[in-house]
């Protein structure tokens, strides 16, 4: 895995004890975990995911999954939590990518891993197989996302490096979940889902009218964006 080990790969950030507790004591609570689910009418198993997580200005977590390419994914629901700052929504997939990412302060983790579905012989239960495909460590953002410079969260991402000191970019198919969860973990009091989207209803057509296509995921979210006014808070 670029800028990292394999260890990481199916539990998430190894966050210290200290840093999990401190979490808890905010109120800000990501799932990283991404659990192998069996369909029953479909006869087949998919990974399952939550979209979670939020900030206070001194930290954030946030964990999103997008597809093999960093694409949006439409999640199965949306999560109507208690509180702030928790889950969000969920998907389901045969392959998933999740992006996990801790802020403290202007300094930024990153884990990015595939996870999907290994073969398995006929009647057998598949095992969940992972992969890392980049750690940033100690990431360094000046800009105060949560505050003065709020109005450039969406658009940039931390500086990673390797021990050496050379810059490690994030991989170019990566960029946009790495911009949106750079936002989500500078998302104070978090209460929706900064990178899953709705799915686009169903099209009725009346008769004599022409059909018109549903939009896709980058459709969904620029509605909402414009919906807000630009950008979530």
């Amino acid at each position: 895995m670029k800028g990292g080990s394999q260890s990481a790969s199916h539990r998430g950030l190894n966050l210290p004890g200290r840093v999990r507790r401190r979490l808890r004591e905010v109120g800000i609570f990501a799932r990283a975990e991404a659990g192998l689910e069996h369909q029953h009418l479909a006869r087949r198993y998919v990974i399952r995911g939550v979209e979670s997580g939020g900030a206070i200005r001194e930290m954030g977590h946030y964990v999103t999954f997008a597809g093999e390419d960093g694409e949006q994914l439409a999640y199965l629901h949306p999560i109507d939590a208690i509180g702030v700052n928790g889950v969000h929504a969920v998907v389901v997939a045969p392959v998933l990518v999740r992006v996990e990412m801790l802020r403290t302060g202007h300094t930024y983790e990153l884990l990015i891993t595939r996870h999907r579905v290994a073969a398995a012989e006929t009647g057998r239960r598949p095992r969940l197989e992972s992969q890392g495909l980049f750690r940033g460590v100690h990431g360094y953002l000046e800009l105060e996302l949560w505050g003065k410079d709020k109005e450039r969260a969406g658009s940039v991402v931390p500086a990673f490096y390797s021990r050496g000191g050379e810059l490690l970019e994030v991989p170019a198919r990566f960029e946009a979940v790495t911009r949106a969860l750079t936002k989500a973990v500078n998302c104070c009091g978090c209460e929706h889902a900064h990178y899953l989207v709705a799915i686009p209803p169903p099209v009725v057509v009346s008769p004599g009218s022409s059909p018109v296509s549903p939009p896709n995921a980058k459709d969904c979210l620029a509605s909402t964006d414009a919906r807000d006014g630009g950008a979530h808070s």
